[in-house]
């Protein structure tokens, strides 16, 4: 697994310590057709990139602690203002102003909050309990049309593992929705970002197209 080094050019996966960032390194490999796919936790790596993938796993405090303890968080903004840019799970949580999850501020970059599944709504369309965390595979909804959409089925199934869900507060970012209790936000875009709440990396083919439309993507 590459790391550490400054290709220009590079399709760089933003490591800063939080969850197994080898399978997303390994998907955007198999669709990378030969361009470089480096992880690296380096500012200078993610300022030579040509495009971003902001992954993760974990709680929000903790990940938000790690990108200001390793000086990420200026190189993160900045490839989010100038690059093609993929936030994936927590990667698209810590996009927004502010989670409930710790009662923690987040990046920024999206206006909206971060909210855990409400207790009183994980019921499903038979009565029966909805366990949090939401883990499994569920369909999304392509609520608007985008690039990254591409080649995807409508209501295909990807995979989720999660108790937070973001909720923007121009609905004009929303680009994807997901049943599971509730109607919730699973796909954010907009100019060079595309954040979604489900592992591409995890969700078979569906997951590889999107992927591979990222690699693609000329926003």
């Amino acid at each position: 697994m590459s790391a550490d080094r400054s290709p220009k050019g590079a399709i760089v996966v933003v490591d800063y310590g939080m969850g197994n960032l080898r399978s997303v390194w390994q998907a955007l490999v198999h669709v990378a057709n030969g361009r470089e796919v480096v992880v690296s936790a380096d500012p200078a790596v993610l300022g030579a990139a040509e495009r971003v993938v902001f992954p993760g796993q974990g709680a929000m405090p903790d990940c938000m602690r790690e990108i200001e303890a390793r000086g990420l968080r200026t190189a993160v903004l900045d490839a989010a203002r100038n690059k093609p840019f993929l936030g994936i799970c927590i990667g698209q949580q810590m996009l927004f102003e502010h989670s409930e999850e710790g009662d923690v501020p987040g990046l920024g970059i999206i206006a909206g909050k971060v909210s855990r599944f409400p207790a009183e709504r994980m019921i499903d369309t038979a009565g029966n309990r909805l366990k949090v965390p939401h883990m499994g595979w569920n369909e999304v909804r392509q609520t608007t049309a985008h690039p990254l959409w591409q080649g995807i089925t409508d209501g295909a199934r990807f995979y989720f593992v999660h108790s937070y869900f973001v909720t923007p507060a121009d609905a004009g970012w929303v680009v994807g929705s997901t049943e599971y209790g509730l109607p919730f936000t699973s796909a954010v875009a907009r100019d060079n970002i595309f954040a979604i709440q489900c592992h591409p990396e995890k969700s078979a083919l569906a997951g590889l197209t999107m992927l591979a439309n990222f690699v693609a993507w000329k926003p």
